[in-house]
């Protein structure tokens, strides 16, 4: 059997809790300890597994040896895990990926590095998905799509194809990105949220957008919706 490559999980709360989960039973990892920020540590163990000093995490795992991964949720619109993603590469670790088994990815998609797909997620041929991306359960990514780094989505939203999604976006649950839209960076979709053309940079959406077109559905005016 081949071995588990050993991975250290940044985080101590209910993000690295599951994506523990994850990585134990369906990946090629072995979860080995976990590091928080000194302010943070709360103790010395977690899941039987020691708990470390983020600040000095390179001491007790030393990279090359072993690999880390950055389990934070979109905690200021991505910008924390940004942040770890980042102090991590500048202490010289490799960050994993993980993929579910229990996911649909055609093997033309590109993955970064640091970035999770869950279960049910759909991703067609040829979509890129940056680092440090968070990719809840149940999405679909409509082929040819691209998700920029540092961004979350959550569960069943879908992303049509030819979408990009540009650094730091958060789309919440059941959101829907139409076709050949742009989706600026540091963007909010909120649940639900419907969006049909570009965004604005940061921009906050929320609610659905759909409003009733006068011509039936035989209309020439039908191609412009």
């Amino acid at each position: 059997m081949k071995k588990k490559e050993a991975v250290v999980l940044f985080g101590t709360g209910e993000m690295a809790e599951v994506m523990w989960e994850y990585l134990t039973h369906d990946s090629e990892y072995e979860v080995v300890g976990f590091c928080v920020d000194r302010d943070y540590v709360r103790a010395k163990t977690k899941l039987k597994l020691p708990v470390v000093v983020f600040e000095e995490v390179e001491k007790r795992f030393e990279p090359g040896k072993y690999r880390l991964g950055v389990t934070i949720s979109f905690a200021g619109v991505n910008r924390l895990r940004r942040q770890k993603y980042t102090e991590a590469k500048k202490k010289g670790y490799s960050l994993i990926s993980y993929v579910s088994s229990r996911a649909s990815v055609w093997p033309s998609v590109k993955i970064g590095e640091n970035s999770y797909v869950l279960e049910n997620n759909v991703i067609q041929p040829r979509v890129v998905i940056g680092n440090n991306v968070i990719m809840w359960s149940g999405n679909h990514v409509g082929h040819h799509s691209v998700i920029e780094d540092d961004c979350f989505v959550a569960s069943q939203a879908v992303i049509s194809g030819h979408v990009r999604i540009r650094r730091g976006c958060f789309v919440g649950v059941n959101a829907t990105v139409r076709d050949n839209v742009v989706v600026k960076a540091g963007c909010v979709l909120g649940a639900g949220a419907l969006i049909t053309k570009d965004t604005v940079k940061s921009g906050v959406y929320y609610g659905p957008a759909a409003n009733v077109l006068k011509a039936g559905s035989d209309s020439s005016k039908l191609r412009k919706v």
